[in-house]
């Protein structure tokens, strides 16, 4: 439920309110600045009705209202005002667009540091790197594990890019925490719930991407509720496309650039794009990016590699290093024009 305080109410007021919620053993989430917002988590159903009128009662309360959405802590009915996770000094959902870069997989410090150099000469903001690989076979690249997490860290203390890279155990929260600054969360591994559990204990930065069995935007909303729940507030979401339908196979997904929109709309969490897994090609990685650009998006996370056709994994979606210095140049006009702050 949500508290909406009067205009003016003092900092006792407000604190009144929270304590009134600590007491029956209720979260609250304190938002807002002309007039303050408290949002009351986990408050039971058949409480609901008689605290909402206990506090409805108080004379520094102006009304009491119910959360309609079936995600409540990531709705905008929950907090008004947009959520910025800053990591390292980078602002992700500030109004600016926030640039993603680097391989699929770390497969050398040679590879990695080639790449991690170009993409912050071109501008990009974040060094995406994947450490450890979900594939489909398990004779396939597995990724570099612990030894590649170390290379990411490394380059970051080169470049001075935050790091963002995949998780996929439970068990491995705390050792990637300690190399990465953003823990990823791929689309194999959105409704994995006790992953989503721990990375949200963890408190650390968390890149949620849409997947999954049934990747609807209300589940993927549910799937951040989540780690949310745990406390940990510092999530952005990733629209990497959803599975082609109908025998198609011009793409290897169809990117939702609706998603944005819909998601700005009804959530207070920040939205970056995928256009390389969008897509699965790197000829179609650009379009995308402006596209998604264009729609508003809060970041994009595109995939970099020195040499694709050597690539160990995703060679195909992969643009180089002059690519993405050409791309950078289009999207800064795109962003400009669409009104995103500079960064």
């Amino acid at each position: 439920m949500i508290i909406v305080m009067r205009s003016g109410a003092t900092k006792a007021e407000i604190d009144h309110v929270v304590e009134r919620l600590t007491e029956r053993g209720y979260g609250a989430n304190v938002s807002g600045s002309e007039v303050t917002v408290i949002g009351a988590i986990g408050v039971l159903d058949d409480d609901k009705a008689g605290l909402a009128d206990q506090l409805t009662a108080l004379p520094a309360v102006d009304k009491v209202m119910p959360v309609l959405k079936r995600y409540k802590l990531a709705s905008r009915e929950f907090q008004r005002e947009r959520t910025v996770v800053v990591v390292r000094g980078v602002a992700i959902g500030d109004g600016s667009l926030t640039i993603m870069a680097g391989p699929c997989a770390v497969e050398s410090a040679e590879q990695l540091l080639t790449v991690a150099r170009a993409a912050k000469a071109a501008g990009a903001h974040v060094l995406r790197g994947g450490a450890y690989k979900p594939r489909t076979s398990p004779y396939d690249f597995q990724g570099m594990g612990r030894e590649g997490l170390e290379l990411l860290a490394a380059a970051r203390d080169e470049t001075g890019l935050p790091v963002v890279s995949e998780i996929l155990d439970p068990h491995d929260v705390e050792l990637c925490a300690r190399y990465v600054d953003i823990l990823q969360i791929g689309a194999r591994n959105m409704q994995n719930y006790a992953l989503l559990k721990e990375v949200g204990k963890s408190g650390h930065p968390v890149l949620l991407k849409r997947g999954g069995m049934y990747p609807t935007i209300e589940n993927w909303m549910l799937c951040a509720e989540y780690i949310l729940r745990e406390g940990n507030r510092q999530v952005i979401l990733c629209e990497r496309g959803l599975p082609v339908t109908g025998g198609e196979s011009a793409t290897r997904n169809v990117l939702d650039i609706s998603a944005v929109a819909v998601v700005h709309g009804t959530s207070h969490l920040p939205i970056v794009v995928d256009p390389s897994h969008g897509t699965g090609k790197a000829a179609y990685v650009a379009s995308l990016a402006l596209a998604a650009a264009a729609a508003g998006a809060d970041g994009l996370i595109i995939e970099v590699h020195p040499d694709p056709e050597r690539a160990l994994s995703d060679g195909p979606q992969s643009i180089t290093p002059a690519q993405f210095a050409e791309l950078m140049a289009r999207v800064r006009v795109v962003s400009a024009a669409v009104g995103a702050k500079a960064s």
